[in-house]
């Protein structure tokens, strides 16, 4: 994983930025980028986790990033949400929460992030894709104070 930058916003907020190589290896290296923001005790760790999870296999399945290039994940942790994106190496396609069939061995990624996150989107342009997705801490278990 190559650093990219790491900043502080405001106070109770930060960013975390890395890039990773397009190998499926490197999934892991995203959860624990998440892992690293949030830490394990934060309500929306897990959501999180998957969710990048499966942004960065489709990152890797579905764009150049897999064909030797890399991907980027951002994390942002504020006290009401988090943020995470991931930027690819773009495709012909613009990415499709497509339904499948429940014999299916894949495509559920993002109807994972269309059915768990608050919003989500992606953005196309100069030959990359990045997609994103946002989780209030309104959503965390009760008695969870922000950091």
């Amino acid at each position: 994983m190559t650093p990219s930058s790491q900043e502080t916003i405001d106070s109770g907020s930060h960013r975390l930025e890395l890039r990773f190589p397009g190998i499926p290896s490197e999934v892991a290296g995203a959860r624990r980028l998440v892992t690293a923001v949030l830490g394990r005790d934060h309500p929306l760790h897990d959501d999180c986790v998957l969710l990048t999870s499966e942004l960065a296999t489709n990152a890797i399945l579905h764009s150049r990033s897999g064909a030797g290039g890399e991907f980027k994940v951002t994390v942002l942790a504020a006290p009401d949400m988090v943020r995470v994106c991931v930027e690819d190496g773009g495709s012909d396609e613009p990415p499709c929460a497509c339904r499948t069939s429940a014999q299916s061995t894949g495509g559920r990624g993002l109807p994972l992030l269309e059915a768990i996150s608050h919003r989500w989107g992606f953005i196309r342009g100069e030959g990359r894709t990045a997609v994103w997705f946002e989780l209030p801490l309104a959503t965390a278990p009760a008695g969870w104070a922000a950091v």
